[in-house]
């Protein structure tokens, strides 16, 4: 029953969290784009944007190198499927790869679009029915990946500087115009690329 009482707790922290967020949605974005950034500093934060829910999380992760439990709880509602609602934890290697991804192409707290963070197994198998490049066995059903694309920054740039990291799966979908990341095994694949970057690869 404690256990119940405290996630039902976080997850209400978490809903208040983005309700308010998603109501000074105007004023957030132009306060966050004069914000400054210190490479320096033993915070580490993230600046994220849902494009399905419109909700817009502004978030320090990790101080130094312990994770925040109520920063990370947040993060797992902001990144819940949005069809179900359905909340799953996800691993916080994920939040490094893209705070340092942002570092990596020069734009370190930029704000991040997030396409997909979890889906629950009849959401993975509902897209795989009705759209392609979904892989059965997903990594979002695991909590363990997420799709983004970063406003002003090329794609490709973007998948460049996520194959450098080398932290695991980087997936491309030019089409789409956003790539995956996850923390897989190291690999990459590009979904249905031109012949001359699959060749470049």
């Amino acid at each position: 029953m404690s256990k119940r009482i405290s996630c039902s707790l976080w997850i209400g922290s978490a809903m208040l969290f983005l309700v308010l967020s998603v109501g000074a949605r105007p004023q957030t974005r132009e306060v966050s784009s004069q914000r400054t950034f210190s490479p320096d500093s033993h915070d580490h934060l993230l600046l994220l944007y849902n494009t399905h829910t419109g909700e817009r999380i502004d978030i320090v992760y990790r101080s130094g190198d312990a994770y925040i439990p109520d920063a990370l709880a947040k993060l797992d509602f902001f990144l819940r499927d949005h069809r179900t609602s359905d909340v799953r934890h996800f691993d916080p290697r994920l939040y490094d790869i893209l705070s340092d991804l942002t570092t990596s192409v020069g734009r370190p707290g930029v704000e991040i679009d997030i396409v997909c963070g979890y889906r629950t197994v009849s959401t993975n198998e509902s897209l795989r029915v009705h759209t392609t490049g979904v892989a059965k066995n997903s990594l979002h059903i695991q909590a363990q990946a997420i799709d983004l694309r970063v406003p002003g920054i090329d794609t490709l740039k973007l998948r460049k500087a996520a194959l450098a990291l080398a932290r695991g799966g980087v997936g491309y979908y030019p089409h789409s115009d956003f790539i995956h990341v996850d923390v897989g095994r190291v690999r990459q694949w590009c979904f249905d690329c031109p012949a001359n970057l699959v060749a470049s690869d």
